[in-house]
């Protein structure tokens, strides 16, 4: 299978790791930037074959994720309405707001639909014309062309029934905030190719040049993976600091203008919140005139609400900021597993902590007593 089967060939991966082991002369730390990314790291046991020299520490690439609790509580206010219909991917339901989720929300009677796009959602405010319809709008700049067009079109065709809710961010922020923290660890990046696919690869130029960092984009198989480090770990070694593509099979230096001119056109850089992180200056999108008109929390008033703050067990926030992996957290398998998590980071399928409960969990003497809360998912074949 063309792009596949090629990118998971075991003799191959094992000349790329001799190559790492060649290459290799000191310690390294490299962060990857893609919960999809981190999956594969762990479902094929990537850092485990690794040189000891080697450490790979796990960003905030899960959007899910970095959704704040503030966002979900809106979500939920605004399914509770008898009037709205809400719409969402389905690794939006059992996030955990302040004090509950989408799916007890549902349970409990509000009308909450999951889709498969966010042009599903516009379809149905089309044949719903007495009801107001919100698609949760969230992720990196990955998702956002689609929610731009959805936004587009509902003005096009005049659809007035229908909103965003917004929650995008920015991948490049992040990374400066992750770099200008106190103790940063991180020496080089894998970036993700989904994202690079629509942005190209000149925005994170400038946060190599500062801080003089390695950032590589790759893609989401073991080959991928394994050169895009070899890559990076390569620039570590000879002192150099570039924006490398690994991914030039998906990804090109211009990214996809079309998708980035309607970007621009529905979607503004606002300051965003990240759950377990904070405000980050210039991090995400919100939807700039005339399409403001469709922002779900200016037309509801929701923009007051509150944002709480994470339960106190909960470490994600670090996890986030790859300060501290999810098996070195006092709760994980024990108070937090995915039946009972206390954070995003156990419940979303690209979460890190949910990718060790699933590939590491903890052994189970070790887990919290409640029942079920304490069995591991199954293992992939």
């Amino acid at each position: 299978m063309k792009y596949l089967d090629e990118y998971r060939d075991p003799a191959a991966a094992r000349r790329t790791l001799a190559a790492i082991r060649a290459l290799v002369t000191r310690p390294w730390t490299v962060m990857e930037v893609c919960g999809g990314q981190t999956h594969a790291i762990l479902k094929y046991g990537l850092d485990q074959l690794l040189p000891s020299e080697v450490t790979l520490l796990h960003g905030p690439g899960c959007p899910v994720c970095v959704t704040p609790a503030a966002k979900i509580d809106r979500a939920i206010a605004l399914a509770s309405r008898p009037e709205v219909i809400l719409c969402s991917f389905g690794d939006m339901l059992r996030v955990p707001g302040s004090t509950t989720d989408l799916l007890s929300a549902k349970a409990a009677g509000a009308d909450v639909r999951v889709v498969y796009s966010p042009l599903d959602a516009l379809e149905l405010a089309r044949r719903e014309p007495g009801r107001e319809v919100v698609f949760f709008a969230v992720g990196f700049e990955t998702t956002a062309p689609g929610n731009a067009m959805a936004a587009y079109l509902a003005r096009r065709d005049g659809v007035s029934n229908f909103s965003l809710l917004v929650s995008h961010v920015l991948v490049p922020p992040a990374l400066e905030a992750i770099l200008s923290a106190d103790g940063a660890r991180v020496q080089g990046f894998l970036a993700a190719g989904h994202v690079c696919a629509v942005t190209g690869a000149a925005e994170y130029a400038p946060v190599a040049r500062r801080h003089r960092v390695p950032i590589v984009i790759t893609g989401f198989e073991p080959l991928d993976l394994l050169m895009g480090l070899h890559m990076c770990l390569a620039q570590l070694e000879q002192g150099r600091a570039e924006v490398e593509n690994q991914y030039a099979r998906v990804v090109r230096d211009q990214g996809n203008p079309a998708a980035l001119q309607l970007l621009h056109q529905v979607f503004e850089v606002v300051d965003r919140e990240w759950r377990g992180i904070g405000v980050i200056p210039a991090s995400g999108l919100g939807l700039r005139r005339p399409y403001d008109e469709y922002d779900a929390e200016r037309r509801f008033g929701l923009e007051t609400l509150a944002s709480p703050g994470e339960p106190a067990a909960c470490q994600s926030g670090l996890v986030l900021q790859g300060r501290l992996k999810p098996s070195e957290c006092a709760a994980f398998g024990r108070e937090c597993t995915p039946e009972h998590p206390l954070g995003a980071t156990m419940v979303s399928s690209e979460g890190a902590c949910a990718a060790y409960f699933l590939h590491r969990p903890p052994p189970p003497n070790a887990r919290d007593a409640r029942g079920s809360g304490g069995q591991a998912p199954s293992r992939e074949p």
